[in-house]
C-alpha cells in the first residue's frame, strides 16, 4: 500500500458548543497528521458537523428558528475551535453539504441495489439524544443506557438495513484484523454485543423531516446515523472525484478516532454499510475515554463544563495540546484539574524542556559569543546520549503505532531529562576554565544544540508553534512544518557557525497565588486523619495481585453495587464492589486493576464475594487503581 494517510474526527453533533471533549479529539487526529507527515506520509485529516435528525429539528423549533438557521449558527464555532487550536485540518464537512447529500443517497442505492433494504413497520424504543434505537434488553427503567435521558416509544413505517446478514462476517473480519477496533478490550465489548445477535437497522423516519430524503419514497428521510458516518466517504470524493477517493480511501491507511460512547456506531453499523455498499473498510477505528473536571462528571448544570478557549486564554495553545495529550494514557478516562495543568506546564515544560533550551543557549553566547563551532573528540557520556536517542526513535515509532501519545511524550521526555543531566555530568563551566579543554566544550555545546534540534521536530506535532520558535532560537532557518523523521535518524543536523537567538523563555513558569497555596495547606492539615500504625509483619498477611476484570454487571436491587468476574491468573473469581456510582460496567471490561485476593469472602446481596479491589477516594470521587496491561494477571504486588 501506498504511504497515504486518511484521519478523522467524528463529526460533531451541533446541538451544542464545542467543549473539552470534542477539542480533545481534533487536538488527538491533529497530532496524528502531523506526526504521519514527519514519517513521509501523504496525509489527509477530516472533521466537521453532523446536522441532520430530530433533535436539531426539535431543538430549533424550540428556539423559533428553522432547522437550517441552527445548523448554521452552531457549525462556525466548530470551525473555530480547530483555528484556536492551531489544527491543520485539510476538510471541513457539514452533513448539510449537497455533496454530502449525494454520497448519502449514492451508498444507499447501492445498498438497496445488493438487495439489504426492505420496508417494514418499527416499533420499539429511541433516544432522540443519541438519535439511536435501543433495544428493550438494553433499556433499564425506560432510560437510554448511554445518556441515561427518558426514551420514547416509536411506531412508524420505516425502511429496514440487513445488519443480521453481515453479523458472522463483521465478526470474522474484527478476528482477522486485530488492529480493527482499538483499544483491545473495546473490542472485547464490541464482540460481545455482535454475538448477543444483531437485528437488522431501521434506516428511514418518517414522523419528522429534517434529514436527506429517502430518493425510493420521498415521504421518508434517512437515519441520521445513516446519513452521519458517510460522511467520512464523502470527503475523499466518494461521489464526485475517484482520483481522489481511490487514493484516501482505496489506497490508504485510514483511522476513525472516536469517543467511546460512539464506538458500536462506528465498528458494527459503519462496517457493514461498507460491506453491504462493496467498499474497503477503514484499517482502524480507536475510542478514546471521557474527561471528568476535579473529578467530577462535566454538566450545564454543575457548571463545570471546561471551554478550550478559556483554557487557551489562561495557558497558551501549546501547553494546553500538550496536556490534553499527555495527562492520560489514550483510550482511558481522564480527568481535567487545573492544578494538573499547571504541574505539568512547570515541570515539563519550563523546568525540562525551557530549562535545557535556555541553559543551552545562555553557555553558547558565554563561552562562544552565541557560534555553534566545530570541536573534537568524543567520550561516554556522549556515546550514551545518542545511544538513548536512538532508542527513543524507536520507542516513539512503536507507541504511536497504537496511538499511545502519552506514552510518546514520555519516552521524548526521558530524553530530555536525560540531556538535562548531560550537562551536569560534562559540567561545561569546568571544562571552560580548564586549560585545552575548548575543544571538548564545543562538542559538549554541539551535542545539546543537535539534541534540541531532534526534540523540536519530535513535539512539533504536539507543539507546532512552540517547536518552531526552539529552531528559531537555535537560529535554523528552515520551516519545521516541512522537518521529517527520515532526516534526524542520525547525529549532526545543525550546521557549525550556525548563530543562535536566545529570545524570551519559550515556557514561562506559571507562579500559583501563595494565598491559594496558604488555604491548600490548611484544607489539606485540616482533612488528615490520624491513621493507626500496624507492623510489617500485620502487612504482610495482605495478599495483592492484578486482576482482569472479566465480566461486570448490576447488583439486581442495589443501586451502589456492581458484580464482576476476574481472572488472577490460574482462578476466576466473584467479586461485588460498591462502584455503581461512578464507573458504567461495560467500561471496566478488560482493565488490570488491584485486588486483595486473601480477603474472607462475604455475602452482598445474595452474591458471594471473593475479594476486593484497592481504590483512591479524591473529592468525593473513588477510583480504581488500574494496571498497565502488559502486566499479566495473577502477578503478585510484593
Amino acid at each position: 500500500m501506498s504511504k497515504n494517510f486518511y484521519v478523522t474526527t467524528p463529526i460533531y453533533y451541533v446541538n451544542g458548543e464545542p467543549h473539552v471533549g470534542s477539542a480533545y479529539t481534533t487536538v488527538a487526529c491533529d497530532v496524528l497528521a502531523r506526526y504521519k507527515k514527519t514519517m513521509g506520509y501523504d496525509t489527509y485529516f477530516l472533521t466537521g458537523t453532523d446536522e441532520h435528525g430530530q433533535k436539531i429539528e426539535e431543538t430549533a423549533k424550540l428556539k423559533g428558528i428553522t432547522p437550517q438557521e441552527l445548523v448554521d449558527n452552531i457549525a462556525p464555532k466548530f470551525k473555530e475551535l480547530c483555528k484556536s487550536l492551531n489544527v491543520e485540518n485539510d476538510d471541513f464537512i457539514r452533513t448539510t453539504e449537497d455533496r454530502h447529500i449525494k454520497a448519502v443517497q449514492k451508498i444507499l442505492n447501492k445498498v438497496n441495489d445488493n438487495g439489504d433494504i426492505y420496508k417494514g413497520d418499527y416499533e420499539g424504543l429511541y433516544c432522540v439524544s443519541c438519535e439511536t434505537f435501543v433495544p428493550k434488553n438494553q433499556a433499564e427503567d425506560n432510560k437510554c443506557p448511554d445518556c441515561g435521558k427518558e426514551l420514547r416509544t416509536v411506531k412508524e413505517e420505516s425502511y429496514f438495513f440487513k445488519m443480521s446478514k453481515y453479523q458472522d462476517r463483521l465478526l470474522k473480519y474484527i478476528e482477522d484484523n486485530p488492529n480493527f477496533i482499538q483499544p483491545s478490550y473495546r473490542k472485547n465489548e464490541v464482540i460481545s454485543f455482535i454475538k448477543q445477535g444483531l437485528t437488522d437497522l431501521s434506516i428511514s423516519r418518517n414522523t419528522f423531516e429534517w434529514g436527506i430524503p429517502l430518493e425510493m419514497d420521498k415521504n421518508h428521510v434517512i437515519y441520521v446515523w445513516f446519513d452521519a458516518l458517510t460522511n467520512y466517504l464523502t470527503a475523499v470524493g466518494y461521489e464526485n472525484n475517484a482520483e481522489m477517493f481511490d487514493k484516501y480511501w482505496n489506497n490508504s491507511e485510514v483511522v476513525h478516532i472516536v469517543g467511546k460512547d460512539i464506538l458500536r456506531f462506528h465498528a458494527i453499523i459503519w462496517p457493514i454499510m461498507l460491506m453491504a455498499a462493496g467498499e474497503k473498510l477503514p484499517t482502524t477505528i480507536f475510542a478514546h475515554g471521557w474527561w471528568t473536571a476535579e473529578g467530577e462528571k462535566m454538566s450545564k448544570s454543575k457548571g463545570n463544563v471546561v471551554n478550550p478557549h478559556d483554557e487557551i486564554e489562561k495557558y497558551g495553545i501549546d501547553p494546553f495540546r500538550y496536556f490534553l495529550m499527555r495527562e492520560v494514557n489514550f483510550g482511558k478516562d481522564g480527568d481535567y484539574s487545573q492544578e494538573h495543568i499547571v504541574d505539568k506546564i512547570n515541570a515539563d515544560l519550563a523546568n525540562d524542556l525551557g530549562n535545557l533550551l535556555n541553559r543551552t543557549l545562555g553557555m553558547i553566547q558565554k563561552y562562544f559569543g552565541g557560534v555553534i563551532v566545530e570541536g573534537k573528540g568524543e567520550d561516554k557520556y556522549d556515546v550514551q546520549i545518542k545511544e538513548m536517542y536512538f532508542e527513543t526513535l524507536d520507542k516513539i515509532e512503536k507507541e504511536m503505532e497504537s496511538l499511545q501519545f502519552g506514552k510518546s511524550l514520555q519516552a521524548i521526555w526521558a530524553f530530555i531529562s536525560r540531556m538535562n543531566k548531560y550537562i551536569d555530568e560534562t559540567m561545561p563551566w569546568k571544562l571552560d576554565k580548564e586549560e585545552g579543554q575548548k575543544d571538548r566544550l564545543a562538542v559538549v555545546m554541539y551535542n545539546l544544540t543537535d539534541a534540541l534540534y531532534k526534540v523540536a521536530v519530535l513535539v512539533s506535532p504536539y507543539m507546532p508553534e512552540s517547536s518552531a520558535k526552539i529552531w528559531e532560537q537555535l537560529g535554523i532557518k528552515e520551516d519545521i512544518s516541512q522537518a521529517q523523521v527520515a532526516n534526524i535518524r542520525g547525529w549532526g543536523n545543525v550546521k557549525y557557525n550556525t548563530t543562535v537567538k536566545k529570545g524570551e523563555p519559550i515556557f514561562p513558569r506559571i507562579e500559583k497565588e501563595e494565598k491559594e497555596k496558604e488555604e491548600k495547606k490548611v484544607k489539606v492539615k485540616s482533612k488528615k486523619k490520624k491513621v493507626p500504625e500496624i507492623l510489617f509483619d500485620e502487612f504482610k498477611k495482605v495478599e495483592m495481585k492484578v486482576a482482569e476484570i472479566l465480566e461486570a454487571g448490576k447488583v439486581e436491587g442495589a443501586d451502589k453495587l456492581l458484580q464482576f468476574k476476574v481472572s488472577i491468573g490460574d482462578e476466576e473469581r466473584v467479586v461485588v464492589s460498591g462502584l455503581a456510582k461512578y464507573y458504567d460496567p461495560k467500561d471496566l471490561v478488560g482493565k488490570k486493576v488491584l485486588f486483595v485476593s486473601n480477603l474472607k469472602p462475604v455475602k452482598l446481596r445474595g452474591v458471594l464475594s471473593e475479594g476486593m479491589f484497592l481504590t483512591t477516594v479524591e473529592k468525593k470521587s473513588i477510583k480504581l487503581i488500574e494496571i498497565d496491561q502488559i502486566i499479566p494477571a495473577g502477578t503478585n504486588i510484593a
